[in-house]
Parts: C-alpha cells; sequence; structure tokens
C-alpha cells in the first residue's frame, strides 16, 4: 500500500531571519508525488516580497556582521549546518521523497552529501586567495578575490535540498549573501534548509528563501538592481531567458543546463558492470537527472547481447512507494511531468524507434494515483529522431548502435549539449582518446554518473556556463581586485619619467 500524507502543513517565506507570509496573502499547494495528494500550502511570493528579500540580503552585505567576519568564523557556521543536518537527516529524507517523489534511499544520500557539500566549503572559506604580479617597473602588483554581494540562486525540482546546498554552501563561504528560489513542485527543504542556516548562527538576511513561480519570482530575481549574480541550475530554455532578464543590468551569471550524455559501450568492457553501471545512469531518481545517460551507444557485435540482459534488469526494477527502503524507482514529479514524457514515447513510435520495454504508467493498482512510468527502452533510433535530440527528463533510454570510434565520437558530439558522458572499456589507451576528444564537461570511464563536491561540475556548448562544485566554484562567487602600487623613489611625471619598461 501507497503511503498517505497525514497532515497538510502550512509554509512561510524565510526574509531577513523571519518566517512571513506573502504580501498578497496568496498560497499554492504542493503534492506527494506518488499519491498527488495535497501535502502542504507554501507562500506565494510577489515581486514585492522578492525586493524585500533582496534588500535584506544587500543590508546583510554591505553594513551585516557576515562579510566582516574571519574566514574561520564562517566556516563554524557553515560546519554547524552540516552538523544539524546530519542530526536531522531522516527526517529531511523523508519529507525530501514525500514531496520530491525519489526513493528513500536516494533522499539519504541527498541529504548526506548535502551535509557533505557544507561541510566542504567551510575548509575552503580561508583558501580564497589572491596572487603577486612580476612587473616590468618599479611597481607592486597584487591581486585579492572579493564576493559579489548579492546573489539571487533559482534551483529545479529533481535535487531539491542538494542543489540548495550546492548554491548555498559556496556562495557563503566566499563571503556573499544570497536570495534563493527553490522550485515550486519541490520548495520545503530548501525552506527548512534557510531555517537550518539561522539555527547554525548564520546572521539574519545572509540566506533568503522566497517560493513562487518561477516567470515571476525568478524574473524578479533577475532584474533587480540590486542583484549582483545569478546563478540558474535547470532547463535550456530557461537559461536563455534568464541571460536575457539578466542583460539590462549586465549581471554576473552562471548556468547549469540541460543533458543528452552519451553512454558508449566497447566490445571489450566487463559487460556485466556496464550493464548495472548504465541501469542506474539511465533510471536513478526515475531519468530526472540532467546528467541522465539517456542515449546508449552499443558497438554492434554487442548490440543484442547486451541489450537483452539490459531489458531484463531493466523489467524487474521495483516501482513503488518510494518511502519503502525497497523500491528503486519512485514516480515522476508531477502529472504535467508524466504526460510530457509519455508524448516522448508516442513521438519516438511514430518516427520508427522500437519499444523494447515500458512505455506506459504501470498497471499495478497501487500506484494508479501517482506519476509513474515504467523504465522505457528504445532500440534502432537515429540521430535524426526527437528521442535523440531533445531532454525528456524521465526513464526513457535510446539505443544507437555504431561500429568505430570515429563515428560514435561524431554521434555523441552531433547535439547542441554536452554536459556529461560515460565509456566502458578496458583499452586505457581508447579510454583516454575519446575522454579528449568527446565535447562534454564530466566524463565517466567504466563508472556511472556521479558529481561529488570535490570534482568541477559544468558544460560544454548551450549546457551551460561556468563550473560548479570544487575550488572552481569560488571563481563564480568571487570577483578579482588588482591593486597596483607604485615604488619608484622618482616622482610620477606626467611628460615622461614613467616606470621602466612602462
Amino acid at each position: 500500500m501507497m503511503a498517505v500524507s497525514a497532515e497538510v502543513k502550512e509554509y512561510q517565506l524565510l526574509i531577513d531571519g523571519k518566517l512571513v507570509p506573502s504580501s498578497s496573502g496568496e498560497t499554492f499547494e504542493i503534492y506527494n508525488p506518488a499519491t498527488n495528494e495535497v501535502i502542504g500550502r507554501v507562500a506565494k511570493a510577489t515581486r514585492e516580497d522578492v525586493d524585500r528579500a533582496v534588500r535584506a540580503a544587500r543590508r546583510a552585505f554591505d553594513e551585516g556582521p557576515w562579510g566582516r567576519m574571519t574566514p574561520n568564523e564562517r566556516a563554524k557556521r557553515l560546519r554547524r549546518v552540516a552538523e544539524i543536518i546530519r542530526e536531522r537527516q531522516e527526517e529531511l529524507s523523508r519529507i525530501e521523497t514525500i514531496n520530491s517523489g525519489k526513493i528513500i534511499v536516494e533522499s539519504r544520500a541527498d541529504v548526506a552529501n548535502s551535509a557533505n557539500c557544507f561541510e566542504y566549503y567551510a575548509n575552503l572559506t580561508g583558501q580564497i586567495w589572491g596572487e603577486t604580479i612580476p612587473m616590468n617597473g618599479p611597481l607592486f602588483d597584487y591581486t585579492v578575490r572579493e564576493p559579489y554581494g548579492v546573489c539571487g540562486q533559482i534551483v529545479p525540482w529533481n535535487f531539491p535540498i542538494l542543489m540548495a546546498a550546492w548554491k548555498i554552501a559556496p556562495a557563503l563561504a566566499a563571503g556573499n549573501t544570497v536570495v534563493l528560489k527553490p522550485a515550486s513542485y519541490t520548495p520545503i527543504t530548501a525552506l527548512l534548509l534557510g531555517q537550518i542556516c539561522l539555527e547554525a548562527g548564520i546572521p539574519e538576511g545572509v540566506v533568503n528563501i522566497i517560493t513562487g513561480p518561477g516567470n515571476e519570482i525568478g524574473a524578479a530575481l533577475c532584474e533587480h538592481p540590486l542583484v549582483d549574480k545569478i546563478a540558474f541550475t535547470g532547463e535550456t530554455e530557461t537559461g536563455r531567458e534568464i541571460l536575457r532578464l539578466s542583460a539590462g543590468t549586465i549581471k554576473k551569471v552562471s548556468l547549469e543546463l540541460g543533458g543528452k550524455s552519451p553512454n558508449i559501450v566497447f566490445p571489450d568492457a566487463d559487460l556485466e558492470e556496464a550493464v548495472n553501471g548504465s541501469l542506474f545512469a539511465i533510471f536513478s531518481n526515475a531519468g530526472q537527472r540532467c546528467t541522465a545517460r539517456t542515449r546508449l551507444f552499443l558497438h554492434r557485435s554487442i548490440h543484442d547481447r547486451f541489450l537483452a540482459d539490459f531489458v531484463d534488469k531493466a523489467g524487474r526494477i521495483r516501482l513503488g512507494d518510494p518511502l519503502d527502503d525497497q523500491t528503486q524507482m519512485g514516480p515522476l514529479v508531477s502529472p504535467r511531468q508524466c504526460q510530457r514524457v509519455l508524448h516522448y514515447v508516442e513521438r519516438a513510435k511514430s518516427e520508427g524507434a522500437v519499444l523494447r520495454l515500458g512505455g506506459k504508467k504501470p498497471e499495478a493498482p497501487a500506484l494508479q494515483r501517482g506519476n509513474f512510468v515504467e523504465p522505457t527502452v528504445f532500440d534502432q533510433v537515429t540521430q535524426q529522431m526527437t528521442i535523440a535530440r531533445e531532454e525528456v527528463f524521465g526513464p526513457v533510454l535510446s539505443v544507437i548502435p555504431f561500429e568505430s570510434e570515429d563515428e560514435v565520437v561524431q554521434l555523441a558530439n552531433d547535439t547542441i549539449y554536452g554536459l556529461g558522458a560515460t565509456i566502458w572499456t578496458k583499452d586505457i589507451k581508447r579510454a583516454h582518446r575519446l575522454a579528449s576528444r568527446i565535447r562534454a564537461g564530466n566524463i565517466s570511464i567504466n563508472y556511472p554518473v556521479i558529481n561529488p563536491p570535490e570534482a568541477p561540475f559544468g558544460g560544454y556548448k548551450q549546457s551551460g556556463i561556468g563550473r560548479e562544485l570544487s575550488r572552481h566554484v569560488l571563481d563564480l562567487y568571487t570577483q578579482v581586485k588588482n591593486v597596483v602600487v607604485g615604488l619608484s623613489e622618482e616622482p610620477f611625471d606626467w611628460y615622461g619619467r614613467w616606470p621602466a619598461g612602462r
């Protein structure tokens, strides 16, 4: 039996350290994707609320204690955030599952990784440094890295708490203040994370969480003149709109966008490991991840054998209550997303792809109320088909055969995206050759998709701008200031006595 939500809770905005209703008094409902029952009502922010949050963040940056704290003081508070997350792991994991539909095993991993993220950036607060630059003359030149100021951050619904952690932790480590807008489908854990930041001693106004429709609230953040930087994770079309909206005030913008990532299997690979890894790479989180390896390229010599094993195992994936530890795949986030995915399935059929598995909602009575779609595999997909080119964002795989390295590189790169790729082979020379030729920001070899905080994450082409995670993300949340000091004993002379070499 599917777990039934027992209580509908009310959630407010977090602005300037206080939980407050929307200025309009309006709310919107949020749902459990496994049952489509209402689980909460959330304040529906207005442009006025965005302005209140941004001005709170501005005051906290310009006048508050956060920017004047030593790196060690900031680090202590970020570590305390990590501690509280770990103390509340089971509670947060359960809420994440009920709100997003992801299975509880994945939610626990996301919550644990959110704590790890805050801890990782706590350790980097004292390692944001500049450089000294040798000059050709009696000058001393150095650089420092300084925070941008107010950062507007917009995160998606597929990894609600983890994406919020990815955004908030490095921004705070660098000394910024933030206004974060979670996805309207999945706002609860982001709101709770904001409250955890307050509990951990992060001053009022440093972290603000606003909830509401992206086309209004997100646009207001991008256009606000007191916001210095925008960080967005989501679909590519929305990323294009964010660039347009931010252009009026020349905001600094970083984008982590969509993908159509290739998963390439050569005959010499450990095929059992490749099958198991490929299942995870497409069907974890019900395929709702930008890094999902949605295009499976199989060498023709192993195509039939590999696909038979893959389809057999995919057909045994356990769909069910996402709160059950034994469930392997939960529902999609909403009825709309469910219909979107099923539309792609029908289009693939009409364009000639051969359905090998799934392609529909499951028939089990216990799953009928939820947004479930069976693991779906299409064979004999060509590069021209819609399903091979557009991001489906669901448990749908396109299988494409290949003959040679050159052919598979050409096919893998034939996309507007360039986020990730996986290569399965025991030939170390081949693995590195392909890793250098595939135009993607994240390559895994004999391993499925993973994004630890220590490694940079981001894409080529229309998969984004900038790199999140690792030390690289600190470049997104700081700007370089150059300082030059004249050291010459001779007075500066406009008419010719310039420093030597200048």
